[in-house]
């Protein structure tokens, strides 16, 4: 079944269709839902919602820009809404500024790991982190999302890769 057709049966409620759509992109989601969840499970939960929300909103999809992208967008932002209700987005009053770069130290350190560290920072900063360095995100874009100020998205960012770069730092003296 094609792209195309797939929509149009998914936005006619087919089961065989949203299970096809589910089948042909959960593992990509489930990576996007991996990078803002803290463990395996929580990423499932998240991934669940996620496709609640697609399925419930894939009639307002208008082939407009990537399907992929569309459903990426809905993940994260279904991830995001859940951790405003939640209330796990603190606000941080201080402005810290921008940090150099996690440095040569993650060279050595395998993915999982890195993925491990991103999964362990406080949620706050695992968000801020994953929608600047991974997915891309402006600190204004992060301030709308997330409910805060730009000069909050910045420290957050700060505090997540100093908190990244000590544990680097650790496991690269641990390794020697």
């Amino acid at each position: 079944m094609s792209q195309d057709e797939l929509i149009k049966y998914c936005k006619e409620q087919n089961r065989q269709a949203q299970e096809e759509l589910y089948r042909n992109y959960s593992g990509v989601l489930f990576g996007m839902c991996l990078k803002y969840s803290r463990n395996r499970s929580e990423a499932e939960d998240n991934l669940h919602d996620a496709f609640m929300t697609i399925f419930d909103k894939i009639a307002q999809y208008n082939h407009k820009g990537s399907f992929e992208g569309w459903m990426k967008r809905i993940t994260v932002n279904t991830v995001l809404q859940k951790y405003r209700k939640e209330k796990h987005l603190d606000v941080v009053s201080e402005n810290l500024g921008e940090t150099a770069e996690i440095e040569n130290e993650a060279k050595d350190i395998s993915l999982s790991r890195l993925l491990k560290y991103i999964q362990e920072l406080p949620n706050k900063y695992r968000m801020t982190f994953n929608l600047y360095v991974l997915d891309g995100y402006s600190h204004k874009e992060i301030s709308e999302l997330l409910g805060t100020s730009t000069g909050t998205s910045k420290s957050n960012l700060a505090r997540a890769r100093m908190i990244l770069k000590e544990k680097i730092e650790k496991e690269n003296v641990n390794i020697a």
